[in-house]
């Protein structure tokens, strides 16, 4: 795989935090069950790797930033997930499972 430079990348991270803060539409339990990551996962991975690079930043922080607002305040706007959107989701985490052995 190619490398891609550091700035290239922050500028496409950049991108798809703002794709997904204008498309809420696109819950997190769908993004989950199609693709097996969500806006929370992203905002996981930014804690993470802030803190492996002795920069952290904590999940409240993250959140806010992948969300452009406090995390609970997103939520509140959120449907409750629907048995088959959960079922999606399940399915999904299992093939991610899958591809990382």
């Amino acid at each position: 795989m190619s490398e891609i430079p550091d700035s290239v990348a922050a500028a496409a991270f950049r991108r798809l935090v703002t794709h997904l803060r204008q498309r809420d539409d696109a819950q997190n339990i769908d993004l989950m069950g199609l693709a097996g990551f969500c806006r929370n996962c992203l905002s996981e991975w930014v804690e993470e790797e802030s803190a492996a690079q002795g920069q952290p930043i904590d999940r409240a922080q993250a959140r806010a930033a992948v969300y452009g607002m406090p995390y609970d305040e997103w939520k509140k706007g959120q449907p409750k997930a629907t048995p088959e959107q959960l079922a999606r989701m399940e399915e999904s985490l299992r093939r991610n499972e899958e591809v990382r052995r």
